[in-house]
């Protein structure tokens, strides 16, 4: 009864608040369908692991049924954040964006919670990226809501999985377009009644090491398979909350080698870019690629 009377609560404040429009930029409605984008990929993945796999499957990989009974009560949180999101659209007069079709590419319980913790990692980041975009008191209380309790899915799942669930001071926060690029991989197709997102996909990158586990030092293949970067110098820059960490990219076959630099632990993003002083849209020729870098 407490949840859904907070729900009930929450959709009518946010009903009363009409999504804002800057004069540049995104709209507060637009946000929220971006958000609405991610807990769709979330909701799904796991609703569709659920189906696919039991408890049985969860013991015979390892795990119990707690951790069973916990990836259940995830997904009842991302449904409830879909149906949270997809309800305040609706009151606000804005068109909710639906359901995709996806390809998560896991193939087992084990494959299944490595993708979970990489997805409940990017998660936070994206709202945590898209937090100082929103105008709106009543929308940025609703995403913060929300962001609290993905984080809490990812120390969760980290812990789950042998990851440390807090291994950093900060989260890292990512732009809409670059968490676009994360999630463009699982998608499939969309249906054609969408409402248009203001984002675009830069070039994948995925990244590799002979280091196992990546640490503070080790070096880094940032792999841009299928493609190569034309111009001049490219640069690696991790992610940071606080602004990029800047490193060297040495061409080598396949794509470019970095070294991961000093603060930079946990899941992390790296992204090549054209110059070494910024790391934005204008600048970045491709990626994030997410790495895990243990202490």
């Amino acid at each position: 009864m407490k949840s859904t009377f907070f729900s009930v609560t929450a959709l009518a404040a946010l009903a009363s608040a009409a999504p804002t429009k800057r004069a540049t930029g995104p709209s507060d409605g637009d946000i929220l369908n971006y958000a609405l984008t991610l807990e769709h990929l979330e909701n799904t993945f796991y609703r569709e692991a659920l189906a696919k796999y039991s408890v049985a499957d969860f013991t015979n990989a390892g795990f119990d049924e707690e951790t069973y009974n916990r990836v259940k009560t995830i997904s009842k949180d991302e449904e409830s954040h879909v149906s949270f999101l997809t309800g305040a659209l609706k009151a606000a007069g804005v068109t909710p964006t639906a359901e995709c079709k996806y390809n998560f590419g896991y193939t087992d319980v084990k494959s299944f919670l490595a993708t979970a913790s990489i997805l409940e990692g990017v998660g936070v980041s994206a709202y945590l990226g898209a937090a100082a975009d929103i105008m709106s008191k009543t929308y940025l209380t609703a995403a913060g809501s929300i962001l609290t309790v993905e984080s809490r899915h990812s120390a969760y799942v980290r812990d789950t999985i042998g990851q440390e669930p807090f291994p950093a001071p900060f989260d890292n926060p990512l732009s809409y377009n670059s968490v676009y690029t994360l999630a463009a991989q699982f998608i499939t197709s969309c249906p054609d009644t969408n409402p248009p997102l203001p984002v675009k996909a830069f070039p994948v990158l995925t990244a590799s090491s002979n280091n196992s586990p990546i640490k503070q030092g080790s070096t880094v293949l940032l792999s841009t398979k299928g493609y190569r970067i034309a111009g001049g110098q490219v640069y690696g820059a991790f992610i940071t909350v606080t602004g990029p960490i800047f490193v060297d990219a040495k061409s080598v076959s396949g794509g470019y080698e970095v070294v991961v630099p000093q603060g930079i632990s946990g899941q992390s993003y790296v992204v090549l870019t054209s110059c070494n002083t910024a790391a934005t849209d204008d600048t970045i020729v491709a990626g994030p690629a997410i790495v895990e870098v243990s202490a």
